[in-house]
């Protein structure tokens, strides 16, 4: 037993200590996903719409930190980086095991602590109206008013 509790401390002396639920770290880049408040793509961090979102997701968690994808395009990270620094949050640019493509993860709001979001993704989180759902209520107002 003393033989394998020497073999553990050499080996996480030499390699490091062996991380828990290593791919799902790797996802979320570097935390765990029951940690994770919001997430983005990078193609969703280009949406006007879903930035406005975002921010309203980080004024409701002001402890937050947010985690940025370090192989993003730069414009798009110093943009980001503005508006997380205008709101005085915590931030760390994360470069293992990240990559800049379209659905990569670019960014997370994470918490220290578990706080088991059910949705994280933010187009999930806030779907858009379809142009369907916005222009029939006026029509059927207009008929209504119309005919009666």
């Amino acid at each position: 037993m003393a033989q394998d509790d020497l073999q553990n401390h050499l080996d996480n002396a030499m390699y490091g200590t062996p991380l828990l639920k290593p791919e799902e770290q790797r996802k979320y880049m570097g935390t765990f996903r029951e940690r994770c408040y919001l997430t983005m793509t990078i193609e969703q961090m280009k949406k006007t719409e879903d930035k406005a979102n975002f921010l309203k997701e980080l004024a409701q968690y002001p402890d937050a930190t947010v985690l940025l994808n370090g192989a993003m395009a730069s414009d798009l990270q110093s943009a980001y980086i503005k508006l997380i620094n205008e709101r005085q949050t915590k931030f760390t640019v994360v470069n293992d095991f990240v990559e800049n493509t379209p659905n990569a993860l670019g960014l997370v709001l994470t918490s220290n602590e578990a706080v088991n979001e059910e949705t994280i993704d933010i187009e999930q989180k806030y779907p858009k109206q379809t142009s369907t759902e916005a222009t029939e209520q006026p029509k059927k107002e207009f008929w209504h008013k119309l005919f009666h």
